[in-house]
């Protein structure tokens, strides 16, 4: 039946399977029979006849889902909460009177998702680790190696390898600072009732000091620390806005390393891996296409699109509560964890086997050097008794015509030639090549590269070295 119907890529194809299980049916609805479970041991502790009895036949079912009985009897009343009321009081007659005792069904919905999401930063910030220690391991490998800067994907000044991936790193420490707060901040729905007011527990337990206990009852056994202190029927939106926004905000920094990937593999200085037995095009045998980098644009574009339903969702609710939100959170929600977990396995992958081609990277810099070397070339000739202004128009003239026999007549960069050949200057053609020597002209791209991995990347890495410790993502995608 499973190759009759749609199933999402995300899951099975790209996702792990963890993050799978987390948004998977038995994963959700066991969570609402947790909850259910919370709310009766907390109705119990606050005085209401409860039995110890019905609470442990409650725990003892809930992961005993019928989803036959659950189906058959949402067709009957069109109501997903109230078919699983009904379902897990067939598995707990004792305990059926009390289940689901003066709660609305956003008390499992709602708070359900905030306890999956809480879950999914999780994972999320263990692949996000990881992709970190992968580039960090890349860059502190390749500081040393010069290479061509681009500005406007124009040949600029030169940096190196290693210093071009901490800017891919510094974007994921600001999206892991950002996944931290969210997560520090997220906050359950509680119990509160049907437009947020505990109405329906004041005429349970007719004592509002008991009442005010049941959400931080609730939160701890749920292993939460905060509930919102006001709510109508649902949580304020804007708390998924701010989840989807941090998960779009990683595809964001993913999806600018993949389009550097995809570059620099045009300009044959760095490739992803590429397997023995991997097939680049259906019909052209020889091409080796960047198609992880691609997937990871495919896929971040998804993503970053879902973060806006979370916008326009929480913008168009009305008063306490309204429906039009449920069936687009089933899926923004769930799909935006899956594609940024599938996107960090894919750069995981990528960051662990980037193939640095030094001979072309040399070869590139070659071309361009000379015109990346003027300014060291006009200083030296200064130092020597030129005049600067002089100097620097006649570095302009000899340069337009240098560009013009490369762009024009297909020959050699003659810069240095002509420069050589021009006696103002004062500098003969191994001292013009002594000046323009790679290696000289990168600045403290080297330094701070280990700079950056002492002072950022490695406290962060010290912080949470125990999450990646045994994990093995990236091969897997």
């Amino acid at each position: 039946m499973e190759n009759n119907i749609y199933q999402t890529p995300l899951s099975g194809r790209y996702a792990s399977k963890e993050m799978d299980f987390l948004w998977s049916n038995n994963s959700r609805y066991s969570t609402w029979r947790k909850l259910w479970v919370a709310l009766a041991e907390t109705e119990k502790e606050l005085g209401l006849n409860i039995t110890e009895e019905q609470i442990n036949e409650m725990k003892n079912n809930i992961n005993n889902i019928d989803y036959d009985i659950v189906t058959k009897r949402e067709k009957e009343c069109r109501h997903d909460v109230m078919a699983h009321v009904y379902e897990f009081g067939t598995k707990c007659q004792k305990a059926k009177p009390i289940i689901h005792l003066g709660a609305t069904s956003c008390y499992v919905t709602d708070n359900t998702e905030v306890i999956l999401m809480k879950q999914g930063l999780e994972l999320i910030k263990q692949k996000l680790i990881l992709v970190i220690n992968n580039l960090k391991i890349f860059a502190d490998k390749n500081k040393e190696i010069p290479c061509l800067g681009y500005t406007h994907f124009q040949p600029a000044q030169l940096t190196t390898v290693g210093k071009r991936a901490t800017l891919w790193i510094q974007d994921l420490l600001e999206d892991l600072q950002e996944l931290e707060f969210v997560q520090k901040n997220l906050k359950l729905l509680g119990c509160k009732g049907t437009t947020g007011t505990s109405e329906s527990f004041m005429k349970l337990f007719k004592d509002e000091e008991k009442v005010k206990q049941i959400d931080t009852k609730i939160a701890e056994k749920i292993g939460f620390d905060k509930t919102f202190a006001v709510s109508g029927q649902t949580y304020t939106r804007k708390q998924d806005s701010r989840v989807l926004n941090c998960l779009a905000g990683i595809a964001e920094s993913a999806s600018k390393f993949a389009n550097d990937m995809r570059l620099l593999q045009h300009e044959k200085e760095l490739e992803e891996p590429f397997e023995k037995n991997q097939i680049g095009s259906s019909a052209m045998a020889y091409k080796r296409n960047p198609m992880r980098s691609e997937r990871i644009n495919s896929l971040a574009r998804h993503v970053i699109v879902l973060s806006n339903d979370s916008k326009i969702t929480t913008s168009t609710q009305w008063l306490e509560r309204t429906l039009d939100d449920s069936a687009n959170r089933r899926i923004s929600i769930p799909e935006s964890f899956l594609g940024v977990d599938a996107i960090l396995k894919i750069y995981a992958n990528i960051a662990e086997n980037i193939v640095v081609y030094k001979n072309t990277i040399i070869t590139n810099i070659m071309k361009e050097i000379p015109f990346m070397g003027t300014e060291e070339i006009l200083m030296n000739a200064v130092l020597k008794g030129g005049d600067r202004q002089e100097l620097h128009e006649k570095i302009r003239v000899h340069s337009m015509e240098a560009a013009k026999q490369v762009k024009e007549y297909g020959n050699q960069n003659d810069l240095v030639d002509r420069i050589a050949g021009d006696e103002s200057f004062g500098l003969n053609k191994e001292e013009i090549l002594e000046i323009l020597l790679p290696e000289k002209l990168c600045g403290r791209a080297k330094n701070q590269v280990t700079d950056f991995i002492n002072e950022e990347v490695n406290p962060v890495l010290e912080k949470y070295g125990e999450l990646i410790k045994d994990v093995d993502i990236h091969l897997d995608v």
